[in-house]
Order: C-alpha cells, then sequence, then structure tokens
C-alpha cells in the first residue's frame, strides 16, 4: 500500500529531517527533503507530494509562508511541525490551509501514525473509478458530494478543498439538521485529542464556507452555527 507514495519532510534541522526520514522508509514511503522554505516550493512545484510534513520555524522563509503559498494551488495535506510554544502560530496555520500539526519534541512513531491516518483520509486515495456511476452520492439542492471520487461540487462548480476540509464537510452533510459541539468534532473528524483547541474546528468550517460562498453563497449558507454550541447542516432549497 505505501509504494509510490512520496512524502515531503521540510525542516531545518537535519538531524529531525532523517530521523523522520528514516522512520517513514521503514514503512515504504518514498521520502524527499528540503532544508528551508524555498527549497520545500520548488520541490513541492516539481513533484506532486501526497504529504507534507512542514517545520513552521526556519530562517528566511517559514513553515507559514510555504503553506499558504502551496494552498495556492494544490490542496496536498500538510502537516505543522511546531514547538510547544507557538499556539497563535498553529492557529494562523489551521486558517491558511494546514490539515494538522505535531508538537515538537515527538515521537517519530506518532509521526508515522499520523501520516498513516491523514493518508487514509486523503483526496490522494480516491479510488479511481472505471465505472460511469459513482454508487456513494450525497446529493442536495446546490450541493453534491461524490464520495467515490472525492469531490465537491456547487452550483455544479467543482470546490478544491482540502482533505480536512472536505471530512468536515461531509461528515456534517451524513447528518442534515443533527447539532454537533466542537468537542464531538474534533473526537469525530480530527480522530484524537487536540487539547481542547477548539479553534481549530471554528477555522476550517470558516475557510469551507469561504470556499463554498465563492461559486455558490446556498451552498455556503448550509453550514450554520448554532451560537452557544457548535455547528450543524441545514438544507437550503432556494
Amino acid at each position: 500500500m505505501s509504494e509510490n507514495i512520496s512524502i515531503l519532510v521540510v525542516d531545518d534541522e537535519d538531524r529531525i529531517r532523517r530521523l523522520l526520514k528514516m522512520y517513514l522508509e521503514r514503512e515504504g514511503y518514498e521520502v524527499d527533503e528540503a532544508e528551508n522554505g524555498e527549497q520545500a516550493l520548488t520541490m513541492s512545484l516539481e513533484k506532486e507530494y501526497h504529504c507534507i510534513l512542514l517545520d513552521i520555524m526556519m530562517p528566511e522563509k517559514d513553515g507559514l509562508q510555504v503553506c499558504e503559498e502551496i494552498r495556492e494551488r494544490a490542496t496536498t495535506p500538510i502537516v505543522l511541525l511546531t514547538a510547544k510554544g507557538e499556539e497563535a502560530n498553529r492557529v494562523h496555520g489551521f486558517e491558511i490551509g494546514a490539515d494538522d500539526y505535531i508538537v515538537k519534541p515527538f515521537s517519530p512513531r506518532e509521526v508515522v501514525l499520523r501520516v498513516k491516518a491523514i493518508l487514509r483520509r486523503s483526496q490522494a486515495f480516491a479510488p479511481a473509478s472505471n465505472t460511469s456511476a459513482s454508487k456513494d452520492l450525497v446529493v442536495f439542492p446546490h450541493l453534491m458530494i461524490d464520495h467515490d471520487a472525492h469531490r465537491v461540487t456547487a452550483d455544479g462548480v467543482e470546490v478544491n478543498l482540502t482533505p480536512k476540509e472536505y471530512e468536515l464537510l461531509y461528515f456534517l452533510a451524513k447528518s442534515p439538521d443533527k447539532v454537533f459541539d466542537r468537542e464531538q468534532l474534533l473526537k469525530e473528524v480530527w480522530h484524537y485529542d487536540f487539547f481542547g483547541d477548539l479553534r481549530t474546528v471554528d477555522t476550517h468550517v470558516k475557510r469551507l464556507r469561504e470556499k463554498l460562498n465563492r461559486v455558490s453563497e446556498n451552498a455556503a449558507k448550509m453550514i450554520v452555527t448554532v451560537w452557544g454550541v457548535g455547528y450543524k447542516f441545514e438544507v437550503v432549497n432556494e
């Protein structure tokens, strides 16, 4: 399963890059290294990666700048590597499109597990269908989710979402009118304890609405804030 899966590890510390490379290659992944932001951007333009592990604190161009520039042209899953005291940077990272973060110092085994989880849910693993019709569709007025292809269209226009944005939308859309609080969404969509950082959900909802709104105001209105509680998916007919 790991054959031909390529991962880019970006960190200015050689020791960290080599450690992650060793553990990821043991799982059969193909791993490239970049030691700074400019190199990472160049490499990501030349090759389509399945996942990018990206350190925030790097000289010249930091990981947040790199993440933002990659997001302008690709939905590749991005996992930020952050120090404990960088909470504000982590939140900003989610706002500009990061999918996950891992706090330093970390266990290499934890990184491998996180990478495996994000790859399982990634658009990069959307199965290629040889049939003319998809069997797993979620259809509403103004919005259609083709889960077989991990594709979202709003009023007939395809919406490019990151893997986490897609998963959040799909989870909410499967249970119309059901209200989920932020803790539930962290558990069900992120699948592990995010240490109470509830803003993770808010920033992803904000980005998801913005992307939907670019092509369909009605589709964006389907993601409803229930004040003091959380969020729900509400069908808009007009």
